[in-house]
């Protein structure tokens, strides 16, 4: 671990070194114009990018370019309660200013989602972010519909949200029926519950992604849900049966299951970095999607807040519940989950694939999210220390 910590920690001295040698600042003010290394998806090669109107025109290669900034595919989060003090279930004021604050990280398009909770709250927050969609702001994150982070999980593992609006599956077809309508793309079920793989055949067939998570299954049970549909899981190791040698759970049906995306919060508390290793190992790498599972207070330091309903406090770099501690989404954003990855010995490329091309690959948008002619100019400049400098979303720079 130790050996894997300093090389890591090479790497990104080079890094920097090669980021505060020549910046090109010159080339990469002209709007229309981006030099340096280019995160392609297995390697990062010096090049130069031409944009006309939204798209990346063409992709070349440029030897001068060696010692340029990082240029990476926007970030993209499939799952995300809020930010900057902006909820995703208070409306389009809230989304407005939830879209520009994570533009300012570098996500450039994501799913705002809804935690459990009754459902004539889940109807209203369906309603209103396929509204506020038609004409959110050119300067935010563009959104790619909605998440639902239940309410058809297990009562034995809630997480931090609320077990008074838990739903059986068997009771909710008809409720998800409404919310496919209003753009509904993700959807977190527990596969052990009445019903749950029934729901899960029909959200498959309607289009949307059932995810496994906040569950109690069995390695059996989870893999009844990845065999009627389910696609991915609901940030993994967090809310679910883990890998025990006596009663393995979905923890272990996931890792074993290449087909199966996995969410990763890579804020080195949800998941023990000690994990890593065997997640890495054992999972394809288009198969990992980084997610911040953010809540609307991330970004605005300590203090005691209302979570849906349940009291959290937000201390010591993380948000716990006031009864009992467990750990309540989390507080940073995907920049940093890159960051965190390649400190641990993970590709540059990798890193920003599980930020990027993977989470749209799930959703099945291929318009965006790789450096190649014909994509939609969604674009990061990262310093040498992988921070976003710059941000281009459809090919104009944002200020």
């Amino acid at each position: 671990a130790t050996g894997v910590r300093q090389d890591a920690g090479a790497r990104l001295h080079e890094v920097a070194q090669a980021g505060r040698k020549s910046r090109l600042m010159s080339e990469m003010d002209q709007a229309r114009a981006l030099k340096g290394r280019l995160v392609l998806e297995d390697a990062v090669v010096p090049g130069r990018i031409e944009v006309t109107g939204d798209r990346i025109s063409s992709v070349a290669a440029d030897s001068t370019a060696g010692y340029g900034p990082l240029v990476c595919p926007g970030f993209v989060d499939v799952h995300i309660h809020g930010w900057a003090g902006h909820d995703a279930m208070g409306g389009p004021t809230a989304l407005d200013g939830m879209s520009r604050a994570l533009l300012a990280r570098g996500i450039t398009a994501f799913l705002p989602t809804a935690v459990t909770a009754p459902s004539r709250g889940l109807r209203s927050f369906a309603e209103q972010v396929a509204a506020w969609s038609e004409s959110s702001p050119t300067d935010g994150a563009t959104p790619l519909g909605f998440n639902l982070e239940g309410p058809c999980i297990s009562h034995g593992r809630p997480g931090a949200q609320n077990p008074e609006h838990i739903q059986e599956p068997s009771d909710y077809t008809g409720a998800a029926g409404r919310l496919v309508r209003d753009g509904l793309r993700i959807m977190t079920v527990a596969p052990e519950r009445p019903g749950a793989l029934e729901l899960i055949e029909y959200l498959s067939s309607a289009g949307v992604i059932a995810s496994l998570g906040h569950s109690d299954a069995t390695a059996a049970e989870a893999a009844a849900g990845y065999l009627a549909g389910a696609r991915t899981t609901t940030h993994l190791f967090n809310a679910m049966s883990a890998i025990d040698h006596h009663a393995p759970g979905l923890a272990m049906e996931a890792l074993s299951n290449d087909a199966a995306y996995v969410e990763l919060v890579a804020d080195g508390l949800h998941v023990d970095p000690a994990l890593w290793p065997l997640l890495l190992r054992m999972k394809p790498a288009d198969r990992l999607i980084l997610v911040s599972d953010a809540i609307p207070f991330a970004g605005l330091g300590d203090g005691r807040f209302d979570l849906g309903g349940v009291p959290v406090k937000v201390a010591g770099g993380a948000c716990r519940t006031e009864d009992g501690g467990k750990l309540a989404g989390s507080i940073s954003a995907i920049d940093e989950g890159v960051r965190t990855l390649v400190a641990s010995g993970v590709s540059i490329p990798a890193a920003v694939g599980a930020a990027s091309r993977n989470p749209l690959a799930l959703l099945g948008v291929h318009d965006r999210g790789r450096i190649a002619p014909g994509q939609i100019a969604d674009l990061l400049v990262l310093d040498g220390d992988l921070a976003v400098d710059r941000v281009m979303k459809a090919g104009v720079w944002v200020s």
